[in-house]
């Protein structure tokens, strides 16, 4: 924060989007009603393809459900220790654009979440753990289920105790190309 105006800096917007980092261990405690529902607002903001907002959110508190669904095939595992669950449903009408709003919408509540200090991770069910995710939440047959959120706040002793894994990122010099790339 600045401190003569009280206002936030593009510097500080800037350092908090990239503060976001993937929370797959979690402390028991809840995640407070006022919070999902900030959550929950940011996500009925989300822009969409021509505004269609093709989703529905699914929210799952319910300890043996969300072990449930990490179980499934696909790469939710983090959801078996999380007090709360997001799962999108999507309409399924136009996959090419539900799959671009799709992302759009999990970061939104990602940051949503982080701005709370509530950590998150994404998941996504594959193959034949789309079909048992939607059959365990009885969501219909023509709706797309394919990620999941888990939240909760971070288990920072977890954290300490795990091993950085993976390279540091990459510099920009091996990313970015201007004009063309060649």
């Amino acid at each position: 924060m600045s401190e003569t105006t009280g206002e936030r800096t593009a510097e500080d917007r800037v350092s908090f989007l990239r503060t976001l980092r993937a929370v797959r261990s979690f402390r028991s405690d809840p995640v407070p009603r006022e919070v999902v529902h900030d959550l929950l607002e940011v996500a009925r903001w989300s822009g969409s393809a021509s505004n269609k907002q093709p989703w529905e959110i699914l929210l799952v508190r319910e300890r043996d459900t969300l072990r449930s669904l990490a179980s499934v095939e696909g790469y939710a595992g983090h959801l078996a220790g999380a007090p709360l669950g997001i799962v999108l449903v999507m309409a399924g009408e136009r996959t090419e654009q539900e799959t671009y709003d799709e992302g759009r919408l999990a970061e939104r509540i990602m940051l949503a979440a982080h701005a709370h200090g509530v950590g998150s991770s994404i998941g996504w069910f594959v193959g034949s753990g789309r079909d048992a995710a939607r059959e365990l939440l009885g969501i219909p047959k023509e709706k797309v289920v394919r990620t999941a959120i888990s939240l909760g706040y971070p288990d920072e002793e977890a954290r300490r105790s795990r091993t950085r894994r993976g390279p540091a990122r990459k510099p920009l010099g091996e990313i970015v190309h201007e004009e063309s790339y060649a």
